[in-house]
């Protein structure tokens, strides 16, 4: 059997993971190439022209390799942290998909509740089962798989650098390279160094929610606004990048949340979308780093 594996949204952190299982279990591994014009535009055709822009690049990534597989892993995440959410789009995805591009293959519809290994065991018994029959060769499977995420760490963290900024974000418009137009490369040759949130210690960023008068309800929200209002406060950085999505709800919260926190701290708000010129894009980040430069 061939499985499709879309290289879009959080597939970004956990590909090592959903390519590893499938192919212990004997399936040939189909993945999408990197995002670019064409995907975008295909997703773009496909999409409701009201979901955000990584929402409009997972449909083109889908429809990529749709006619090259007999299975497509949609990930309907639901939850990867206890007492939080992923984004709704998330939890509606496979219906999204197969109701806007046309000539899908069968599609994986279980929930993901990532909040533990047995919970996610749940997801691994019902998606593995669409390949074999097998319990033990599955729970195999999901255990090589386990170990084999457990070797990979995301994130960045630049070193030897004058001035620093945390890039905050959804993970996929960070580490999308054609979404955020090579932010990472761009501010390197500028001479501003980088850190993620995940080079920040998770009881740090907990600590910091705490503040809040209300537990964040979506996980996004709460590790963007701990990481950036935590490494603000102590003193590790020089401004805060925040890549957002336009027209993403939970954003437009936690951008005002951190924005009332860090006052006039130096932020930058970078909103993405498929209209989005890259000189316009070069020019607010080049006049970001000349104020820091002049600032410190």
């Amino acid at each position: 059997m061939k499985v499709g594996i879309p290289k879009g949204l959080l597939n970004y952190k956990y590909s090592i993971f959903l390519e590893k299982f499938f192919s212990e279990l004997g399936a040939e591994i189909i993945t999408s190439p990197n995002t670019n014009k064409q995907i975008l535009d295909e997703g773009v055709k496909h999409c409701v022209n009201e979901a955000c822009l990584p929402i409009k690049i997972f449909h083109g990534h889908v429809a990529s390799i749709k006619d090259k597989c007999d299975l497509m892993v949609i990930p309907r995440i639901m939850q990867i942290t206890e007492n939080e959410f992923i984004c709704p789009k998330f939890c509606g995805l496979p219906e999204m998909i197969i109701n806007t591009v046309p000539n899908m293959p069968k599609v994986t519809m279980a929930p993901i509740y990532a909040t533990s290994k047995e919970k996610l065991y749940n997801w691994i018994i019902s998606t593995g089962s669409m390949i074999t029959n097998n319990k033990k060769k599955i729970k195999e499977a999901y255990y090589e798989a386990l170990a084999e995420q457990s070797k990979i760490k995301t994130g960045i963290k630049n070193e030897g650098y004058k001035l620093n900024i945390v890039l905050i974000g959804h993970p996929y418009n960070v580490y999308d390279n054609f979404v955020n137009m090579n932010i990472v490369k761009k501010l390197n040759k500028l001479g501003i160094g980088i850190i993620t949130e995940e080079f920040i210690d998770e009881n740090s960023i907990s600590d910091k929610t705490k503040e809040l008068f209300k537990r964040p309800f979506w996980t996004f929200a709460r590790t963007a606004y701990g990481a950036s209002t935590y490494l603000v406060e102590n003193k590790k950085i020089d401004g805060v990048i925040y890549i957002s999505s336009f027209a993403c709800g939970i954003d437009s919260v936690v951008i005002d949340l951190i924005k009332e926190r860090i006052k006039d701290f130096p932020f930058l708000i970078l909103k993405v979308d498929e209209h989005t010129g890259e000189s316009g894009f070069d020019t607010r980040i080049e006049a970001f780093v000349d104020m820091l430069e002049r600032k410190y």
